[in-house]
């Protein structure tokens, strides 16, 4: 099914991002429910429980992608990652401590990346991705995809990502995911 009309990227600092909570949400969980993820309404409501929390990081950024009529239909958000973030704690096999070196400015968490269904293969991540990251002056950017996603990966590859090993996000029991790293430099 293929979507026309125009689609608007937008931007968004903390405050945008988070008056626009329910939009993100409606689009999370639309594509977080499918295979192989599979998150029902519990997984969506712990999720947002950690939406405030993480926009109120001084560097978070946001992009939101709506239809010509106002319909949200993609979303992007991270953050720099500080040097107390425990991510690199959760790869199964431990990286170079030059890697994992992290000092607030070098590495930008990419918590999540999400089109809804109708609009996905029309460039809407692509296009995310690009209005996010746009002048973030990190090194790299960092981030967890599920390896059974398929798609997911493979757009990540195309974008210049590479893998760098497999964690398990939300500790035992959670699906294992790859860890992929594009540098920016």
């Amino acid at each position: 099914m293929t979507q026309q009309g125009t689609i608007a990227i937008e931007r968004m600092d903390e405050s945008a991002a988070v008056q626009a909570e329910d939009a993100f949400k409606l689009i999370y969980a639309e594509a977080f429910a499918e295979p192989p993820y599979n998150e029902t309404e519990d997984d969506v409501a712990t999720a947002f429980r950690r939406f405030p929390v993480q926009a109120r990081n001084r560097a978070f950024r946001a992009a939101l992608a709506r239809t010509e009529d106002g319909e949200p239909i993609g979303m992007a958000y991270g953050y720099p990652l500080g040097p107390d973030m425990r991510w690199w704690d959760e790869l199964t096999e431990p990286v170079p401590d030059d890697m994992r070196r992290e000092d607030g400015h070098r590495t930008f968490g990419l918590m999540e990346l999400a089109v809804r269904g109708p609009w996905r293969g029309q460039g809407v991540a692509r296009r995310l991705h690009k209005a996010l990251l746009d002048g973030i002056g990190a090194e790299r950017v960092l981030l967890n995809v599920h390896p059974a996603s398929k798609a997911a990966p493979a757009a990540y590859r195309a974008w210049g990502y590479r893998k760098i090993g497999e964690a398990r996000p939300w500790g035992e029991g959670a699906d294992l995911h790859d860890v992929m790293l594009l540098d920016l430099r």
